[in-house]
Order: C-alpha cells, then structure tokens, then sequence
C-alpha cells in the first residue's frame, strides 16, 4: 500500500506510526487555532482603555480649567459690579451698615468665633492633612494641598493690596478696599485642603462641612463688620481659583487611591450630604429672592435687615454652590471601579 493510501485509511485523528513527529498535528493545535481566530476577531477593537481603567483626573483637565477660568471670571464680575456700580455698592453697603441691628449676643459670639478662627483653621488643616498623610502615606498630595492652601491665602493678600480703592458713586461707604475676605479665605482654603487630602468616599462629607465652616465664617465677618458680603464671595472664588488646578494634580499624582465606587459605599458617600447642601443652597435662593423683592422700588416694608439677609444669602449660595460643584467634578473625575 502506498503511504497515501495508508495515510488515507489511518483511523480519524490517529496518525500512522511511520508519520515522522514534524509532520504530526500538535495536540493543543486546536486552542491556538480558536486563540489566534479570537485575537484577530479582537484586533479591530478600539484600542482606548474602558473608564474604569482609566487613571484619576484622566481627559478632565479640560473642566477642571473651565471650572478655574470661571472662578476666575466671576472673581472680576463680583468685584466690577459691587465696588464699580453704584447699585452694586449700595447693597454692599446696606448689607454691612443693616448688621449693626444683630450686633448684641450675635455680634459677641462672631467676635469670639473670628478672634479663634485663625488657629483653629490651622489646627483642623494641620490635623487632618498630617494624619492622612502619615496614615495613608500621601505625600505628594499633602505637599500639593498645602502649597495650593499658602498660595491662596497670598493671592488673597496681593488681591487687597493692588485692587484700587471704591469710586465715588454716590453712596456713603468705606473708600478703602476690604475685597477678598482674609479670614474666610483661611477657613475656605483650609476646608479645600481636608477636601483634596481624604478619598473619593470621604469627599461627600467633606464638603458639606467645610462648606459649612466656610459659610459660617463668612456670615461672621458680616456681623462683626469687619467685611461686606462681596468680599466673602470674592474669597471664595479665589480658595476655588487656586485650589481647582491643585485637586486636578492630586488627582494626576495620586491615581491609586483617588478610586470613586460610587454614592453608598461609605456613610461618609452617602447622598444625604449632597442632599443637605442642596437643601441650604435653596434656603438660600429664597432668603435671596423675597429679601431683594423686598426692597424693591415702590415697595413698603417695615423692616430694617432685608440688605443684611440678602447679603447673607447671596455667601451662602457662593459656599454651598462651589461644595457642590467641587464634589460632583471630584467625584467624575476621581477613578472608577
């Protein structure tokens, strides 16, 4: 018989004896085969990494510079309407002068809260940011958050110094410049330091805190008078300004413990943090509405505090509306998984 027809009649997937091993078929031919049919089904993929692979803070640095032009530019537009208009001046001003009616025990305890602000906003910042850094051994991002907090506090410093003085636009004020609020810069600049410092699931609590001792202290420079209410929101633009660019490069740098699994997974995750600053930035924008529709033209009222509740709604809105910003563009940008 010839080796053909003898290789033709072999039994099915039993190769002759005299077949030399080169010419025998591989026993796992069969799983490269099916290996290298799905690679090449494969190859014509995508090859972008899918999200939850993706590293923290990755292909949103376009926000996150939208987000600090825009604080940017609202740090202008409060500064040219409150101290350049005169519309804007009067109800700085009104704001301030209407505070005096609250400067009984209220006015004594802002006293007392701004007279311990400055330590104890240091010693929550110090706190907070050495044990995490210590605990959790993030060092590069303490590094960040602390020079992004210094950087903010001199912007602040620099910012009072070169702004000129208000114009002369009819109303009875203060000529010299009191914009951006010192005080709530600190308290603002080191609640976005404990905010840039602690995990994604950390963030939701986080926020609603500091944007709560931020507020407060804002509130407080109010009714102390020691500022207007324009000063405080343009403090707040400013800790946003600097501490957006920052948080972009903790996220960067600190990839593997940046990781966001979503609202839940922590206590401190939950949604009703979100839900709370959500509810006092609405009081706010009602406080706001019926106090500036109070002293609407043509209008009667009896009462003499509706510019000191209008100025103090509009530092709410500016706190809780930068929480909220600062914790849904942490929490997009942080990764998934």
């Amino acid at each position: 018989m010839s080796s053909v027809t003898e290789l033709l009649l072999a039994p099915h997937g039993v190769p002759p004896r005299w077949v030399p091993i080169h010419m025998r078929r591989p026993a796992n031919c069969g799983n490269l085969d099916r290996m290298s049919s799905q690679q090449f089904r494969t190859s014509g993929r995508s090859s972008k990494r899918p999200l939850e692979a993706r590293a923290a803070g990755s292909g949103t640095g376009f926000l996150f510079c939208l987000a600090t032009i825009a604080s940017i530019v609202g740090l202008a537009a409060t500064y040219y309407f409150f101290v350049r208009t005169t519309p804007g001046q009067f109800i700085d001003e009104s704001a301030l002068v209407e505070a005096t009616t609250l400067s009984g025990t209220a006015g004594r305890a802002s006293t007392e809260f701004l007279d311990m602000l400055p330590m104890l906003s240091l010693a929550i910042a110090t706190v907070m940011v050495l044990f995490v850094t210590v605990a959790r051994r993030r060092w590069r991002a303490a590094g960040i958050a602390v020079a992004a907090c210094v950087a903010a506090n001199l912007a602040t410093q620099v910012l009072k110094f070169f702004i000129p003085d208000r114009p002369d636009r009819g109303v009875q004020t203060l000529e010299l410049n009191s914009l951006p609020s010192g005080h709530t810069t600190l308290a603002a600049s080191a609640a976005a330091a404990v905010f840039l410092m602690v995990s994604p699931r950390w963030r939701p609590l986080a926020g609603f805190l500091g944007s709560m001792f931020a507020v407060a202290t804002g509130i407080s420079t109010l009714i102390n008078q020691w500022h207007r209410p324009a000063d405080v929101i343009a403090a707040f633009l400013v800790v946003a300004a600097v501490m957006l660019p920052a948080g972009w490069l903790v996220l960067r740098t600190g990839s593997s413990w940046n990781v966001w699994k979503g609202y839940g997974e922590h206590w401190a995750a939950s949604r009703i943090w979100v839900w709370l600053t959500v509810t006092a930035l609405l009081i706010a924008l009602m406080v706001a509405a019926y106090s500036l529709f109070q002293v609407m033209p043509g209008l009667s009222t009896d009462s003499t505090i509706d510019y000191f509740w209008a100025g103090t709604a509009f530092i709410a809105i500016a706190g809780y509306l930068s929480a909220l910003g600062g914790t849904w563009l942490f929490g997009l940008a942080a990764r998934k998984s």
